[in-house]
């Protein structure tokens, strides 16, 4: 009884998931050799949920993101965001879907240095086709929201390293995606600005309802997590709350 009813929990699971990664599998070829990076990996996401993906340096975390955004396809195997499964799809339309639903932050922030900062968060609301006024208005919304308001006609390199993460989580956060993937963003930063961006990014993105999966080898960052899951073997294994109790 104990297995059918868990197996009935799994399939409810995926019918109710925002996000379903089914038997995923990507190796890479090295010199003569084939590495195997993820192998029939499994992943459930519900609307609104914060999954911590845990994961040593090598384990596979940014190959993992990569997937799910789109930039890199499964050698086998679905990635299913809202009901779409990218992995059937050809590069440009895995760029456009990616241009549309999902916003990314990286470690090392990836503004572009030409652009003020406004202008760095302005660049995926123009991609999507919003007017010049309304793309205007989103953006400096999203830069207030992250305190940096003021700094809008600021270029990056005139921009501490907290300060051009604050300008990547707008710019994610500004053309109002369903999913945020965050690739160790607070591994650049020394640990008070690390906490603060952690803080902000919280906040954004519960008060914008947003579904993240923010991958990490920090297991401190897990308390903020509603969920927590680490890549070993690739293969996702659940790590239980309790071991981030304070």
């Amino acid at each position: 009884m104990f297995g059918r009813s868990n197996n009935d929990q799994i399939i409810r699971m995926k019918e109710n998931a925002h996000i379903q990664l089914n038997k995923l599998t990507k190796s890479y070829q090295e010199g003569t050799k084939s590495r195997s990076v993820l192998d029939d990996l499994e992943l459930s996401v519900k609307e609104g949920e914060m999954i911590v993906l845990l994961g040593r340096s090598g384990s596979g975390k940014s190959t993992l993101l990569n997937l799910v955004s789109g930039i890199d396809k499964p050698d086998s195997g679905q990635v299913v965001i809202g009901g779409t499964n990218l992995a059937g799809m050809d590069e440009n339309s895995r760029t456009l879907f990616r241009r549309k639903n999902i916003g990314f932050i990286f470690q090392s922030f990836n503004l572009i240095s030409t652009l003020t900062a406004l202008e760095n968060v302005l660049l995926p609301l123009k991609l999507k086709g919003d007017s010049d006024a309304s793309a205007e208005k989103k953006a400096q919304q999203f830069l207030d929201e992250v305190g940096l308001g003021d700094r809008g006609d600021s270029y990056p390199d005139r921009l501490s390293g907290g300060e051009q993460q604050r300008v990547a989580i707008a710019r994610a956060l500004a053309h109002e995606p369903m999913l945020i993937l965050a690739d160790e963003p607070t591994g650049n930063l020394d640990y008070e600005t690390g906490k603060t961006i952690l803080d902000i990014l919280n906040k954004s993105v519960r008060e914008n309802g947003r579904t993240i999966i923010l991958a990490t080898h920090d297991r401190d960052i897990c308390e903020i997590a509603d969920r927590v899951v680490e890549l070993r073997g690739g293969k996702l294994e659940q790590v239980e709350p309790a071991e981030f109790a304070k």
